[in-house]
């Protein structure tokens, strides 16, 4: 008895060993495995009994689609939050990724992870401007945009729940620092004023923000006065004068320091003079780095815990599968005796019964992919970001994940349909026939 436990817990490891590796399977070697597979089914004697045994079998699954519905389904549900998961955690680090460049440098407190925990005395801004690397404009003047972010509240469009915004505070040349952000509608502030530009996405998702609406921040009235674009983690903010926003919430520094530097070249020697001069006590990156690095901890959370709920959903998947094939070998097992009884033998039989489950599974695979891309595909969403504010992103459900997705489905066919298959293989042939 003991024995007999002990071997049960082996086969369940192995499967779940080689449920992991089908998971992380390339698609090449999938490929060669499908090929070598198809080759057997068609070129053997074994594989053209499979065939012709498997054929019965789904001949029949009208009679026995309630039941057999049960697989299609579960497995859809257990795909379509998978990829719903997955493309949540791909669509914010895409948002962030897309965020920055590598000739813009953000300058922070030595030792400060993010803005939030960063602070620039002003009287640094000059020197940060004279050191050679920084980029001119048309005008002569340094590209440089000392900017502060203050966290307000703001009522979602989803549900007026109250939702934490960024309300970034820019200098005048963030528009050429950032050269990929541009005015959709409206137009920009007037330094002094207390006007604002919201991003796209934040328009899209809170309320309150459409041009020449009024809102009391800081205990004053500011008037949205534009829409801008980025394409990138910055739609998800408001912008205003840094002075004017300072003035406002009594802010007598700067948190983070925008430089647009001449090429890659450029960088290295603002990044190196900024390095040598001990009054400068401040760590310097490029943006696109920074915003890298901002995206890892979340996205790997969300990837982790989409991981983590797939999982959980594919057990009961697979003991459904388990249920709904076991049945059917039960139903089925006359119709299995006398193939047994005519010349088919063990391996036919179980690889018909695992191909009938694997179609099963790939429909419900394709299912869960179709309703995951239909409904989740480019659906705009806000989650809380590392400066504590709502961050504007949209799920991508790319074809990486849709087949990440199948194979997720294909991988718990085979364990769903394994164990049935054997017993069909071994179902004893007089005690089957004598069943009604």
């Amino acid at each position: 008895m003991k024995t007999h436990w002990m071997w049960n817990v082996l086969t369940v490891l192995l499967l779940a060993v080689a449920l992991v590796v089908w998971i992380v399977l390339p698609w090449q070697a999938v490929l060669v495995l499908a090929v070598l597979l198809a080759g057997w089914l068609l070129f053997t004697r074994s594989g053209r009994l499979s065939l012709e045994a498997a054929r019965i079998g789904i001949a029949s699954l009208p009679q026995r689609w309630g039941a057999s519905s049960v697989i299609v389904v579960g497995i859809a549900g257990v795909v379509g939050v998978l990829v719903a998961m997955l493309a949540m955690g791909d669509g914010f680090k895409a948002t962030l990724n897309r965020s920055g460049s590598d000739q813009v440098a953000i300058v922070l407190r030595g030792g400060s992870q993010a803005e939030t925990n960063s602070v620039i005395m002003r009287d640094q801004l000059p020197l940060i401007e004279s050191l050679p690397g920084v980029a001119r404009g048309k005008d002569g003047k340094p590209l440089v945009s000392a900017e502060l972010s203050q966290v307000i509240s703001l009522p979602s469009r989803s549900d007026h729940s109250d939702t934490n915004v960024q309300f970034r505070g820019v200098g005048d040349k963030a528009w050429e620092v950032r050269s990929n952000v541009r005015i959709v509608e409206g137009r920009t502030f007037k330094p002094g004023l207390r006007e604002i530009v919201v991003g796209k996405g934040a328009q899209a998702q809170f309320d309150g923000l459409a041009v020449g609406r009024t809102l009391q921040l800081g205990k004053q009235a500011w008037t949205v006065v534009g829409v801008f674009a980025s394409n990138d983690v910055h739609e998800s903010e408001l912008w205003a004068d840094t002075q004017t926003l300072s003035t406002t919430y009594n802010r007598s520094a700067y948190q983070s320091v925008n430089v647009r530097t001449d090429g890659k070249a450029g960088y290295a020697r603002f990044k190196a003079a900024m390095e040598g001069d001990p009054r400068l006590k401040l760590d310097v990156e490029t943006t696109s780095a920074y915003y890298r690095k901002q995206s890892g901890g979340l996205s790997k959370l969300i990837s982790i815990l989409g991981t983590v709920i797939g999982t959980i959903m594919a057990v009961g998947a697979v003991f459904g599968a388990l249920n709904t094939m076991y049945a059917a070998v039960a139903t089925r097992a006359r119709e299995i005796a006398t193939m047994r009884a005519i010349g088919f033998r063990g391996l036919p039989v179980v690889t018909a019964v695992m191909l009938e489950t694997m179609l099963l599974a790939l429909l419900g695979g394709l299912l869960g992919g179709l309703v995951a891309w239909a409904v989740f595909n480019n659906y705009t969403v806000s989650t809380l970001g590392n400066n504590f504010s709502q961050v504007v992103f949209q799920f991508q459900v790319s074809p990486q994940l849709l087949w990440t997705g199948l194979k997720w489905a294909l991988g718990i066919g085979l364990v769903g349909g394994l164990f049935p298959a054997l017993r069909a293989a071994r179902l004893p042939i007089t005690t089957a026939l004598r069943e009604t």
